[in-house]
Protein backbone atom coordinates (compact mmCIF):
# COMPACT_ATOMS: atom_id res chain seq x y z
CA UNK A 1 0.00 0.00 0.00
CA UNK A 2 1.07 3.83 -0.76
CA UNK A 3 1.71 5.84 2.26
CA UNK A 4 -0.58 9.06 2.10
CA UNK A 5 0.48 12.52 2.70
CA UNK A 6 -1.87 15.38 3.06
CA UNK A 7 -1.04 19.08 1.88
CA UNK A 8 -2.85 21.49 2.99
CA UNK A 9 -2.40 25.20 2.24
CA UNK A 10 -1.99 27.76 4.78
CA UNK A 11 -0.80 30.74 4.22
CA UNK A 12 -0.80 32.07 8.16
CA UNK A 13 -0.61 31.63 12.29
CA UNK A 14 -4.53 33.12 12.29
CA UNK A 15 -5.76 30.25 14.50
CA UNK A 16 -9.00 29.62 12.34
CA UNK A 17 -7.45 29.09 9.21
CA UNK A 18 -4.27 26.52 11.47
CA UNK A 19 -7.40 24.75 12.68
CA UNK A 20 -8.81 24.18 9.33
CA UNK A 21 -5.83 23.42 7.64
CA UNK A 22 -4.90 20.69 10.32
CA UNK A 23 -8.48 19.29 10.41
CA UNK A 24 -8.60 18.93 6.99
CA UNK A 25 -4.92 17.59 7.10
CA UNK A 26 -7.04 14.81 9.30
CA UNK A 27 -9.90 13.99 7.30
CA UNK A 28 -7.50 13.49 4.15
CA UNK A 29 -5.59 10.67 5.27
CA UNK A 30 -8.49 8.98 7.15
CA UNK A 31 -9.13 10.79 10.80
CA UNK A 32 -7.62 10.35 14.15
CA UNK A 33 -10.24 7.99 15.29
CA UNK A 34 -8.80 5.29 13.10
CA UNK A 35 -5.37 6.01 14.14
CA UNK A 36 -5.28 6.20 17.96
CA UNK A 37 -7.81 4.88 20.81
CA UNK A 38 -10.10 7.06 22.49
CA UNK A 39 -8.62 6.15 25.76
CA UNK A 40 -4.86 6.57 25.26
CA UNK A 41 -2.50 8.41 27.03
CA UNK A 42 -1.23 10.67 24.40
CA UNK A 43 2.37 12.83 24.05
CA UNK A 44 2.14 15.89 21.89
CA UNK A 45 5.77 16.34 20.63
CA UNK A 46 6.72 19.61 19.46
CA UNK A 47 9.95 21.22 18.38
CA UNK A 48 11.82 22.59 21.25
CA UNK A 49 15.00 23.21 19.96
CA UNK A 50 15.81 26.17 22.48
CA UNK A 51 14.92 29.44 23.52
CA UNK A 52 13.36 30.94 20.89
CA UNK A 53 10.33 33.43 19.86
CA UNK A 54 7.77 32.04 17.80
CA UNK A 55 8.45 34.20 14.85
CA UNK A 56 11.78 33.13 14.48
CA UNK A 57 10.93 29.92 12.93
CA UNK A 58 13.30 27.54 15.20
CA UNK A 59 10.46 25.70 17.12
CA UNK A 60 6.51 24.44 16.34
CA UNK A 61 4.81 27.48 16.35
CA UNK A 62 2.15 27.92 19.52
CA UNK A 63 -0.86 28.39 16.90
CA UNK A 64 0.07 25.02 15.21
CA UNK A 65 0.23 23.42 18.26
CA UNK A 66 -3.21 25.01 19.61
CA UNK A 67 -4.84 23.75 16.82
CA UNK A 68 -3.97 19.60 17.35
CA UNK A 69 -4.42 19.65 20.85
CA UNK A 70 -8.08 21.46 20.35
CA UNK A 71 -8.60 18.97 17.80
CA UNK A 72 -8.12 16.18 19.56
CA UNK A 73 -9.69 17.57 22.36
CA UNK A 74 -12.99 18.72 20.27
CA UNK A 75 -13.21 14.67 19.53
CA UNK A 76 -13.13 13.55 22.56
CA UNK A 77 -9.77 12.61 23.85
CA UNK A 78 -8.80 13.66 26.80
CA UNK A 79 -5.85 11.76 28.64
CA UNK A 80 -3.33 14.38 26.86
CA UNK A 81 -0.14 15.67 28.06
CA UNK A 82 2.70 17.11 25.94
CA UNK A 83 7.35 18.05 25.76
CA UNK A 84 10.61 17.86 24.23
CA UNK A 85 14.03 17.70 25.58
CA UNK A 86 15.58 20.81 24.30
CA UNK A 87 19.10 21.35 22.96
CA UNK A 88 19.66 22.50 26.74
CA UNK A 89 18.08 20.50 28.66
CA UNK A 90 18.55 21.59 32.51
CA UNK A 91 14.67 23.42 31.57
CA UNK A 92 12.02 22.24 29.43
CA UNK A 93 9.59 24.44 30.51
CA UNK A 94 11.26 27.86 30.69
CA UNK A 95 12.45 26.82 27.04
CA UNK A 96 8.40 25.66 25.70
CA UNK A 97 7.87 28.98 28.01
CA UNK A 98 9.74 31.43 25.65
CA UNK A 99 8.57 29.54 22.89
CA UNK A 100 4.92 30.16 23.34
CA UNK A 101 4.41 26.19 23.85
CA UNK A 102 3.69 26.20 27.48
CA UNK A 103 0.98 28.71 27.32
CA UNK A 104 -0.48 26.31 25.06
CA UNK A 105 -0.49 23.30 27.42
CA UNK A 106 -1.62 25.67 30.49
CA UNK A 107 -4.72 27.24 28.10
CA UNK A 108 -5.56 23.51 27.68
CA UNK A 109 -4.77 21.90 31.34
CA UNK A 110 -2.12 19.55 29.95
CA UNK A 111 1.05 18.64 32.14
CA UNK A 112 4.78 19.05 30.70
CA UNK A 113 5.68 15.49 30.63
CA UNK A 114 9.50 14.37 32.48
CA UNK A 115 11.67 15.62 30.02
CA UNK A 116 14.57 15.36 32.41
CA UNK A 117 14.62 11.74 33.78
CA UNK A 118 14.42 8.20 31.71
CA UNK A 119 15.97 4.85 32.12
CA UNK A 120 18.11 2.96 28.82
CA UNK A 121 15.67 0.64 27.00
CA UNK A 122 17.09 -2.53 24.90
CA UNK A 123 15.46 -2.80 21.06
CA UNK A 124 17.06 -5.72 19.82
CA UNK A 125 15.06 -5.52 16.35
CA UNK A 126 17.19 -1.91 15.59
CA UNK A 127 18.54 -2.12 12.09
CA UNK A 128 22.01 -0.32 13.50
CA UNK A 129 20.79 1.08 16.91
CA UNK A 130 19.96 -1.69 19.79
CA UNK A 131 19.82 0.24 22.83
CA UNK A 132 18.87 4.59 23.56
CA UNK A 133 18.01 6.56 26.61
CA UNK A 134 14.30 7.14 26.39
CA UNK A 135 12.46 9.98 28.57
CA UNK A 136 10.32 8.59 31.17
CA UNK A 137 7.45 11.07 28.99
CA UNK A 138 7.78 8.92 26.03
CA UNK A 139 7.83 5.70 27.75
CA UNK A 140 4.93 6.85 29.74
CA UNK A 141 3.22 7.55 26.70
CA UNK A 142 0.58 5.15 24.36
CA UNK A 143 0.59 7.12 21.49
CA UNK A 144 2.72 9.92 20.00
CA UNK A 145 1.87 12.76 18.50
CA UNK A 146 4.77 14.41 16.50
CA UNK A 147 4.11 18.10 15.79
CA UNK A 148 7.57 19.09 13.76
CA UNK A 149 8.99 21.69 12.54
CA UNK A 150 10.09 22.28 8.39
CA UNK A 151 13.46 23.48 8.60
CA UNK A 152 17.23 22.78 7.53
CA UNK A 153 20.03 21.05 9.84
CA UNK A 154 23.33 21.23 9.16
CA UNK A 155 24.61 17.60 9.46
CA UNK A 156 21.12 16.19 8.02
CA UNK A 157 20.57 18.37 5.38
CA UNK A 158 16.82 18.94 6.62
CA UNK A 159 14.94 18.50 9.91
CA UNK A 160 11.55 17.30 9.86
CA UNK A 161 9.08 14.33 11.48
CA UNK A 162 12.17 11.74 11.76
CA UNK A 163 14.60 13.96 13.23
CA UNK A 164 12.29 15.75 15.63
CA UNK A 165 12.00 12.15 17.51
CA UNK A 166 15.30 12.94 18.83
CA UNK A 167 13.56 15.34 21.67
CA UNK A 168 12.39 12.13 23.29
CA UNK A 169 16.07 10.99 24.57
CA UNK A 170 16.34 12.56 28.02
CA UNK A 171 18.82 14.79 29.11
CA UNK A 172 22.31 15.31 27.84
CA UNK A 173 22.17 11.90 26.00
CA UNK A 174 21.27 13.86 22.99
CA UNK A 175 24.96 15.51 22.82
CA UNK A 176 26.39 11.96 23.66
CA UNK A 177 24.48 10.87 20.87
CA UNK A 178 26.36 12.87 18.27
CA UNK A 179 29.75 11.87 19.43
CA UNK A 180 28.57 7.79 19.58
CA UNK A 181 27.38 8.38 16.18
CA UNK A 182 29.33 10.91 14.47
CA UNK A 183 28.79 11.60 10.77
CA UNK A 184 25.61 12.43 8.68
CA UNK A 185 25.26 8.71 7.85
CA UNK A 186 26.05 7.39 11.13
CA UNK A 187 23.42 9.53 13.26
CA UNK A 188 20.64 9.62 10.43
CA UNK A 189 20.68 5.54 10.79
CA UNK A 190 20.57 5.95 14.82
CA UNK A 191 17.65 8.55 14.04
CA UNK A 192 15.65 5.73 12.02
CA UNK A 193 16.01 3.22 14.82
CA UNK A 194 14.86 5.50 17.23
CA UNK A 195 11.54 6.44 15.27
CA UNK A 196 11.19 2.74 14.66
CA UNK A 197 11.35 2.10 18.33
CA UNK A 198 8.92 5.18 19.61
CA UNK A 199 6.55 4.22 16.63
CA UNK A 200 4.93 7.84 16.67
CA UNK A 201 1.40 7.36 15.76
CA UNK A 202 0.91 10.66 13.76
CA UNK A 203 3.16 13.08 12.24
CA UNK A 204 2.19 17.32 11.19
CA UNK A 205 4.83 19.39 10.25
CA UNK A 206 4.26 22.81 10.90
CA UNK A 207 5.40 24.39 7.15
CA UNK A 208 3.22 27.70 7.32
CA UNK A 209 6.70 29.46 7.89
CA UNK A 210 9.56 27.17 7.18
CA UNK A 211 13.37 27.88 7.73
CA UNK A 212 16.11 27.90 4.76
CA UNK A 213 19.76 28.60 4.92
CA UNK A 214 21.57 27.93 8.80
CA UNK A 215 19.24 25.63 10.32
CA UNK A 216 18.05 24.71 12.52
CA UNK A 217 18.39 27.54 14.45
CA UNK A 218 20.50 30.23 13.13
CA UNK A 219 18.51 29.91 9.55
CA UNK A 220 16.30 32.87 7.84
CA UNK A 221 12.39 32.18 8.15
CA UNK A 222 10.63 31.75 4.86
CA UNK A 223 6.71 31.61 4.02
CA UNK A 224 6.55 27.80 2.54
CA UNK A 225 2.80 28.27 3.68
CA UNK A 226 2.11 24.53 3.85
CA UNK A 227 1.17 22.03 6.91
CA UNK A 228 2.00 18.52 6.06
CA UNK A 229 0.22 14.97 7.68
CA UNK A 230 0.47 11.55 7.49
CA UNK A 231 1.43 8.85 9.88
CA UNK A 232 4.88 7.64 7.29
CA UNK A 233 7.61 9.93 8.57
CA UNK A 234 9.67 9.13 5.89
CA UNK A 235 7.18 10.24 3.41
CA UNK A 236 6.47 13.20 5.34
CA UNK A 237 10.32 14.07 5.25
CA UNK A 238 10.49 12.98 1.23
CA UNK A 239 7.38 15.45 0.76
CA UNK A 240 9.32 18.24 1.79
CA UNK A 241 11.94 17.56 0.07
CA UNK A 242 9.87 17.80 -3.16
CA UNK A 243 8.93 21.46 -1.98
CA UNK A 244 12.12 22.80 -1.99
CA UNK A 245 13.46 20.78 -4.92
CA UNK A 246 15.77 18.94 -3.17
CA UNK A 247 16.93 15.25 -3.78
CA UNK A 248 15.28 12.71 -1.00
CA UNK A 249 18.39 10.77 -1.38
CA UNK A 250 20.61 13.02 0.18
CA UNK A 251 19.04 12.64 3.20
CA UNK A 252 20.00 10.06 5.26
CA UNK A 253 17.13 9.60 7.44
CA UNK A 254 14.90 9.20 4.04
CA UNK A 255 17.58 6.94 2.77
CA UNK A 256 17.74 4.88 5.22
CA UNK A 257 14.20 5.50 6.28
CA UNK A 258 13.08 2.90 3.69
CA UNK A 259 16.20 0.97 3.72
CA UNK A 260 15.38 -0.10 7.67
CA UNK A 261 11.71 -0.28 6.95
CA UNK A 262 10.12 2.99 8.70
CA UNK A 263 8.54 4.35 5.53
CA UNK A 264 8.70 4.79 2.29
CA UNK A 265 10.25 7.81 0.40
CA UNK A 266 9.73 7.20 -3.34
CA UNK A 267 6.99 8.96 -5.44
CA UNK A 268 5.33 6.37 -7.05
CA UNK A 269 4.85 4.85 -3.31
CA UNK A 270 3.72 8.04 -2.01
CA UNK A 271 -0.25 9.35 -2.48
CA UNK A 272 -0.28 12.98 -2.04
CA UNK A 273 -3.70 14.19 -0.70
CA UNK A 274 -4.65 18.05 -1.21
CA UNK A 275 -3.37 20.70 -2.24
CA UNK A 276 -1.70 20.33 -5.80
CA UNK A 277 2.20 20.07 -5.01
CA UNK A 278 3.51 21.68 -8.47
CA UNK A 279 2.57 25.75 -7.24
CA UNK A 280 3.71 25.32 -3.71
CA UNK A 281 7.63 24.12 -4.85
CA UNK A 282 10.16 26.59 -3.68
CA UNK A 283 12.99 25.87 -5.78
CA UNK A 284 15.22 28.99 -4.87
CA UNK A 285 14.57 27.52 -1.07
CA UNK A 286 18.38 27.36 0.63
CA UNK A 287 19.62 24.39 1.63
CA UNK A 288 22.58 22.26 1.14
CA UNK A 289 22.53 20.46 -2.19
CA UNK A 290 26.01 19.53 -2.51
CA UNK A 291 26.22 15.39 -3.19
CA UNK A 292 29.92 13.86 -2.18
CA UNK A 293 31.86 12.47 -4.41
CA UNK A 294 33.39 9.55 -2.71
CA UNK A 295 32.63 8.67 0.70
CA UNK A 296 36.32 7.20 1.03
CA UNK A 297 37.43 10.98 1.83
CA UNK A 298 35.07 10.67 5.27
CA UNK A 299 36.97 8.25 6.56
CA UNK A 300 40.67 9.92 5.91
CA UNK A 301 41.41 10.85 9.73
CA UNK A 302 43.99 12.68 8.80
CA UNK A 303 42.78 14.54 5.76
CA UNK A 304 39.16 15.65 7.70
CA UNK A 305 40.07 19.12 8.97
CA UNK A 306 41.17 20.23 5.53
CA UNK A 307 38.43 18.35 3.40
CA UNK A 308 35.19 18.25 5.36
CA UNK A 309 31.91 21.39 6.02
CA UNK A 310 33.44 23.02 9.24
CA UNK A 311 31.84 25.22 11.48
CA UNK A 312 33.40 28.98 11.70
CA UNK A 313 32.87 31.36 14.05
CA UNK A 314 31.56 34.80 13.04
CA UNK A 315 33.58 37.39 14.95
CA UNK A 316 31.31 40.48 15.42
CA UNK A 317 28.84 38.36 16.04
CA UNK A 318 29.85 36.51 19.15
CA UNK A 319 29.16 37.25 22.46
CA UNK A 320 31.63 35.10 24.17
CA UNK A 321 28.55 33.65 25.98
CA UNK A 322 30.34 30.07 25.74
CA UNK A 323 26.97 28.04 24.91
CA UNK A 324 28.48 26.46 21.86
CA UNK A 325 31.60 25.29 24.61
CA UNK A 326 29.28 24.04 26.47
CA UNK A 327 27.19 22.19 23.60
CA UNK A 328 29.83 20.34 22.43
CA UNK A 329 29.57 16.61 22.71
CA UNK A 330 33.60 15.92 22.24
CA UNK A 331 34.87 14.63 25.18
CA UNK A 332 37.93 16.93 25.85
CA UNK A 333 35.91 19.34 23.77
CA UNK A 334 36.52 20.69 19.95
CA UNK A 335 36.41 24.35 20.90
CA UNK A 336 37.88 26.77 24.06
CA UNK A 337 38.79 30.28 25.27
CA UNK A 338 42.09 30.58 25.37
CA UNK A 339 41.75 32.52 28.44
CA UNK A 340 39.58 32.62 31.49
CA UNK A 341 38.33 36.19 30.30
CA UNK A 342 37.03 35.45 27.20
CA UNK A 343 38.17 38.41 25.74
CA UNK A 344 38.87 36.95 22.23
CA UNK A 345 35.52 34.24 20.67
CA UNK A 346 36.24 30.10 21.52
CA UNK A 347 38.85 28.54 18.96
CA UNK A 348 38.17 25.03 17.60
CA UNK A 349 40.42 22.60 17.49
CA UNK A 350 39.39 20.93 13.92
CA UNK A 351 41.78 17.50 14.60
CA UNK A 352 39.44 17.10 16.85
CA UNK A 353 36.09 18.04 16.06
CA UNK A 354 33.23 15.61 14.49
CA UNK A 355 31.34 18.17 12.48
CA UNK A 356 28.16 17.38 14.26
CA UNK A 357 27.08 20.81 14.40
CA UNK A 358 26.24 21.42 17.81
CA UNK A 359 27.83 24.15 18.33
CA UNK A 360 26.15 26.37 15.35
CA UNK A 361 22.65 24.31 16.60
CA UNK A 362 22.82 25.71 20.21
CA UNK A 363 24.23 29.26 19.44
CA UNK A 364 22.07 32.37 20.24
CA UNK A 365 23.16 35.03 18.28
CA UNK A 366 23.21 32.80 14.98
CA UNK A 367 27.07 33.80 15.14
CA UNK A 368 28.44 30.03 13.65
CA UNK A 369 28.07 30.03 10.24
CA UNK A 370 29.11 26.31 8.29
CA UNK A 371 32.07 26.79 5.11
CA UNK A 372 33.21 23.97 3.13
CA UNK A 373 37.23 24.49 2.35
CA UNK A 374 38.15 25.10 -1.05
CA UNK A 375 39.87 22.33 -1.53
CA UNK A 376 36.81 19.95 -0.01
CA UNK A 377 34.93 21.65 -3.07
CA UNK A 378 37.45 20.33 -5.42
CA UNK A 379 37.70 16.86 -3.92
CA UNK A 380 34.64 15.94 -1.83
CA UNK A 381 31.85 17.24 -3.02
CA UNK A 382 29.43 18.03 -5.81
Amino acid sequence: MKSIVAIVRCDSYEHEKVYEAVSEGLRLIGGIGTLIPADARILFKPNLLNRAVPDKAVTTHPAVFDSVIQIFKDQGYGNLFYGDSPGNPANPEKIADTCGIRQIGVKHGLEFGEFTKGRTVDFPEGRFSKQFEISEAALSADAIVNVCKMKTHQLERITGGVKNMLGCVYGLNKGASHAKYPDADSFGKMLVDLSRYLAPNLHIMDGVVAMEGNGPASGTPVSMNVILVSTDPVAMDSVFCRLIDLDPLLVPTIRYGEEFGLGKWRDDDIEIRGADIEPLINRRFDVSREKIRDQKWQRLAGLRQILLKKPVIIRDKCIKCGVCVDACPVDGKAMHFINAERREPPRYDYAKCIRCFCCQEMCPQKAIAVKTPLIGKMIIYK
